[in-house]
């Protein structure tokens, strides 16, 4: 008998033009080998070029969604991105709270064009989702913000992701994207200080929408398949890569990645 496909859950929001968000979110856990659903927590008007604009869903319908996934047909794990309002984040700690499978939180605050997604008011609230969280995937400019630091590179941006772990009682996935160097660096980080990197040489492109989404997603479709946190970041690396390699190059700005063309090898590790 053919073994069901895990159970990913996305919260966040949707792109009109397909790269990012809930779109991105879907793309990855489908080729992962997951069974996808979704709670939209806004809708933007966005493309490579830039957001338009942005809409929030009402919190009580997002979590209305929620609801509708996890009474029916349940959750291995789920992912969590743009959130577009601070009740949104507190209404989604308190549903989530006994929830008992991997939870990935990608504090998403700025998309990849520039164009802020989350106010203040928002990102204050993002601590209770990050008590919840198994892992936290903030960029630098992210994790700057959480933490208060400023120039964050090297040695640094360790000491800010462990602080941030810390605090938050959770792994935290340190994205080194942002940093002016040839590797691109991305470093886990645990509460206890136990620290695990990962490096691949920078890639030369402007088709980098949605890097951090796909990430985050792939992160959580790995786990809820059952691999250990650093192996699914390892997997979830390699797919990134591969889609951006495979972009096919839509767009005038930041293009989208090629999701569609990633396979990853039968060595794998999924089960």
């Amino acid at each position: 008998m053919t073994r069901p496909p895990p159970r990913v859950l996305a919260i966040a929001g949707s792109d009109s033009s397909g790269g990012a968000g809930i779109q991105a979110d879907i793309k990855t856990i489908a080729m992962l080998g997951g069974y996808a659903m979704t709670a939209i927590t806004a809708v933007t008007a966005q493309n490579t070029l830039g957001v338009q604009g942005v809409e929030a869903l009402p919190p009580s319908f997002v979590v209305q969604q929620v609801d509708s996934c996890l009474a029916d047909i349940g959750a291995d794990a789920i992912k969590i991105g743009m959130l577009g309002a601070p009740e949104t984040a507190r209404l989604l700690a308190d549903r989530l709270d006994h929830f008992a499978g991997p939870i990935v939180f990608d504090p998403v605050m700025v998309a990849t064009s520039g164009a802020a997604l989350a106010d203040d008011r928002t990102i204050a609230a993002f601590a209770a989702l990050m008590d919840l969280a198994t892992v936290v995937t903030p960029n630098l400019p992210e994790l700057a913000a959480l933490t208060g630091a400023d120039a964050l590179e090297g040695e640094r941006i360790v000491e800010a992701a462990a602080a941030l772990a810390r605090r938050h009682d959770t792994m935290v996935l340190a994205k080194g994207g942002h940093e002016n160097e040839s590797e691109v660096i991305d470093r886990i980080v645990a509460p206890d200080g136990r620290i695990a990197s990962f490096a691949h040489g920078r890639i030369d492109t402007r088709h980098t929408h949605g890097t951090g989404c796909t990430l985050s997603s792939a992160v959580a479709t790995l786990l809820a398949h059952g691999q250990p946190l650093t192996h699914a970041v390892r997997l979830a690396r390699a797919f990134v890569r591969a889609a951006i390699k495979a972009a096919p190059g839509f767009g005038a700005g930041n293009g989208p990645l090629g999701h569609q063309a990633v396979r990853l090898s039968s060595s794998d590790g999924r089960s």
